[in-house]
């Protein structure tokens, strides 16, 4: 509780020094420069003077800034969304996830599988976390991003490793961040509301010389969770920038960014029934396994319930989180004509986590039970007939760091007949990722999980009414009574992995008259990655490191049948190398981290994933451009996916399909309702799963061994994926003083993963015999609507006022889906006031 008071009480004096010291070094009125806003209309009502934004859809719809885009939106042969400040603002975001959940197609994953704590996109059905760019440079580093500097979000959907390189199978996020403008303005918004909120944040723009400018964005940031029990977040960031030459030629920015978080992690809640080869206690046949939450709970021995979504299965004594990310950019820009400009962008960006946050873990069926009485071994009573949770505690503690530089140039020329808008330019990265984790002891040695003595540590608590007060203590192991302090696991155990990139890529819009254009794009990757695995005390660590070289395209040809509209088919591809996450994510092709035959002979077969996508849309602007409708449909498949082959070899054959269609809407219908969102349906299907292994128990003279069994993937929806999501979100000025607004979004049932109860035994001489599964289950969260409103009034000239209200229903739903042992509970309703200044 004292680092969230400290944290609180730093970020508040920060954010009130900030303001002190830009107001006071303003200066006079008579000195302000015409500010690039869009121009407002300013009318009397009632002796006040207001300013009439009715008009102003740079919110709603906004162009891309983004060099790599060599045409206007209408003209750009792929489907991209751009969020606008104006659309995070309404939407009362505070985070990327609150931003990127108005854009349909995008669904949650979160950490599992060695996946760390942070944001984990999903974008037509594949895992996006390491194709995230801010201001057009990559950010590996995981993490849970902010929005109190960012002026716009663009989502590029389809392969897409021509623009950002590898990854990029569903697309690429970028985050376009605050920076100075020409003119003076001063912005200040306070938030309170239900569940504790209070958010304050600052924004403020000043000349300090005709081509000087410094902007300042902040933020502090205190919460708990709407619905959840004993939940909190606290936050608090800084990003000033400066840029010298403002509307000259040659301009120079630099800028920092620094966000500081402290929370207590969510934990979820667990599914209520597992099966594998081992333990099953699903139905037979085909089910869903959905959190304990969802319904009536009925364990094996007998006992009814319902578990109530405030439920929190963590421990205030033992659950932390704190991450700190800095990222310093210098940014040179120079026009050696009206129609060349060279830019040069330096960045070191560096992020670090630490975390230990419980999973509540049923993956020996704890929750529903695996018995129908408990048995008794040396007088310690083993809890297997249901109505427990295993408090698995999850710890990372790392850090990453990038140095990047980026120089590239834009053009716009003719040859011949052809007009073209090219964009060039040559790209360096270096990222360094290390990572360890926090000793403790869980009780992850005792089978069954739950007995008299887990019980008695607070390892295993209820299913149905767990206490996060429990007084949690750590020892030395799981069976002694020496305690101890949590530590880090030593410097010397730490794995370090390591990726390098060199690149070039040239862009070009090529338009022939009025009516047809030509986009082609092409890339080269040079993708150098390493691994270190930690070491003991008595073994070395081992070194494994690799290179790769591929190539990504993309060709698309535009017909406009008239100026504001245009019909294309583009073709584009994408490659994901091993280990292209650097650590900071979910490596489905690593590396490895052992050196075993069988390992390095794995190593050795390593191939780049690679996928393309076929996509046809049309893209027109009505209403003398202020409303921007879009459509598209596409085909994703990805081949070489990594997958088992036999008991101890993989092959790279697997495959993937997305298909789908998506529509999207932006901008005004009228001078007063202005509309954002879209529908996307997917069809995300694996094709080939390959297969599983399988462990067989010796039998007599045969001993143990593993075979391979077809994987219970294969023909299966995409996990993490939505096969309907619909979003809008809608503003109707009613009069001049007031407006009104509200969102709807709908997402249907999603997949966390698959599994079944297939098995395999062996006669004494070493037959082996597969019996088929009984029951196989889906992993999953059901579908839902939920529903938000707003209501907005301008009290004077300098004053807004706005109240939010989401989860207007207060809807239970799950936000992520995991592939195992729990599900993310959304937060309930919850509503809170936003006074704004703007000066």
């Amino acid at each position: 509780m004292e680092d969230r008071a400290v944290a609180a009480q730093s970020g508040a004096s920060l954010l009130a020094l900030s303001c002190i010291g830009f107001i006071a070094s303003a200066p006079g009125l008579a000195q302000t420069a015409p500010q690039t806003e869009p121009a407002k209309k300013e009318v009397e009502l009632q002796g006040v003077t207001v300013t009439d934004t009715a008009i102003d859809t740079s919110g709603y719809k906004a162009e891309a800034v983004n060099p790599k885009f060599v045409a206007p939106l209408i003209d750009t042969p792929r489907s991209i969304v751009v969020i606008g400040e104006q659309v995070i603002k309404e939407t009362g975001s505070a985070s990327l996830v609150d931003a990127l959940r108005t854009v349909p197609g995008i669904t949650f994953g979160a950490a599992e599988g060695g996946n760390p704590i942070g944001d984990r996109p999903f974008i037509r059905g594949f895992d996006s976390q390491g194709s995230t760019y801010v201001d057009g440079v990559r950010s590996i580093g995981a993490q849970t991003r902010e929005v109190f500097a960012v002026d716009q979000i663009q989502v590029v959907r389809g392969s897409d490793s021509t623009l950002g390189g590898r990854g990029s199978a569903g697309g690429t996020i970028n985050i376009v961040s605050k920076l100075p403008l020409t003119g003076n303005f001063y912005k200040a918004d306070g938030s309170f509301g239900t569940a504790d909120y209070k958010r304050a944040t600052l924004d403020v723009n000043q000349l300090i010389a005709p081509t000087v400018g410094v902007r300042l964005a902040a933020m502090v940031h205190d919460q708990d969770v709407a619905g959840r029990d004993a939940i909190w977040q606290r936050r608090w960031g800084v990003s000033p920038s400066i840029t010298v030459g403002l509307d000259t030629p040659t301009r120079l920015t630099a800028s920092y960014y620094h966000l500081h978080s402290n929370e207590l992690p969510d934990s979820g809640m667990p599914y209520a029934t597992v099966c594998s080869a081992t333990v099953c206690n699903a139905p037979a046949g085909y089910s869903y396994s959905q959190p304990a939450t969802v319904g009536t709970l009925t364990t094996l021995g007998g006992v009814t319930g319902k578990v109530s979504p405030n439920t929190f299965y963590g421990l205030k004594d033992r659950d932390f989180r704190k991450s700190n990310q800095d990222q310093a950019t210098l940014r040179i820009e120079h026009d050696i004509t009206n129609r060349i400009t060279i830019r040069n962008t330096a960045r070191f960006d560096h992020t670090w986590q630490g975390y230990s946050y419980t999973q509540p873990d049923d993956s020996q069926g704890n929750v529903t039970g695996t018995t129908a009485t408990n048995t008794t071994t040396a007088g310690v009573t083993n809890f297997t007939n249901g109505g427990y949770v295993w408090r698995r505690a999850n710890t990372r503690q790392g850090k990453t760091d990038t140095l990047a530089d980026a120089i590239d140039l834009t053009a716009k020329f003719k040859t011949g007949i052809a007009r073209h808008s090219i964009a060039a330019g040559l790209e360096y990265n270096q990222e360094t990722a290390r990572r360890g984790t926090y000793v403790l002891a869980t009780g992850s040695t005792i089978s069954p999980r739950c007995n008299t003595t887990t019980i008695a540590r607070y390892y295993c608590t209820s299913v149905f009414n767990p206490n996060p007060d429990d007084p949690w203590v750590n020892y030395t192991s799981d069976t002694s009574t020496v305690t101890t302090p949590i530590v880090k696991s030593p410097n010397y155990a730490d794995t370090t992995t390591k990726g390098t990139t060199k690149a070039a890529y040239a862009f070009d819009s090529i338009e022939f008259g009025e009516k047809f254009i030509l986009n082609l794009g092409l890339r080269y990757d040079n993708f150098r990655s390493s691994v270190k695995t930690g070491g003991t005390l008595t073994s070395a660590p081992i070194f494994l490191a690799r290179k790769d070289d591929f190539w990504t395209y993309q060709t698309a040809g535009i017909f406009k049948p008239t100026r504001n509209s245009s019909l294309y088919v583009t073709y584009a591809t994408s490659a994901t190398p091993p280990n292209s996450l650097v650590g900071e994510g979910q490596e489905q092709n690593s590396l490895g981290t052992t050196t075993t035959a069988t390992a390095l002979a794995i190593f050795n077969s390593l191939k780049v994933e690679r996928s393309k996508t076929l996509e046809a849309g049309g893209k027109i602007e009505l209403l003398d451009n202020a409303l921007a409708l879009n459509t598209a449909i596409f085909r994703t498949e990805t081949t070489n996916a990594r997958v088992t082959i036999d008991a101890n070899t993989v092959a790279f054959i697997g495959k993937r399909r997305s298909q789908g269609f998506e529509i999207g809407f932006n901008g005004n219908v009228t001078r007063d309702w202005a509309i954002f969102g879209g529908y996307s349906y997917l069809d995300a299907k694996i094709r080939d799963g390959g297969f599983t292994s399988l462990t067989v128990a010796a039998n007599g003279a045969a001993a143990a061994t593993t075979i391979a069994v077809p994987s219970v993937n294969t023909g299966k929806q995409f996990p993490q994926t939505a096969k309907h999501n619909f979003t809008i979100w809608t503003n109707y000025q009613l009069t001049k003083r007031f407006s009104l607004g509200g969102g709807a979004f709908y997402t249907s049932r999603v997949y966390g993963g698959y599994a079944n109860n297939t098995k395999a035994s062996q006669t004494p001489a070493g037959v082996i015999t597969v019996t088929p599964a009984t029951s196989t289950i889906a992993r999953s969260v059901p579908g839902y609507w939920r529903f938000d409103a707003r209501v907005g009034a301008k009290l004077t000239k300098q004053l807004d006022l706005s109240v939010n209200i989401n989860n207007l229903a207060n809807k239970r739903y799950f936000s992520q889906a995991y592939s195992s042992h729990y599900a993310t509970e959304a937060p309930g309703r919850s509503a809170f006031a936003t006074l704004s200044f703007h000066y």
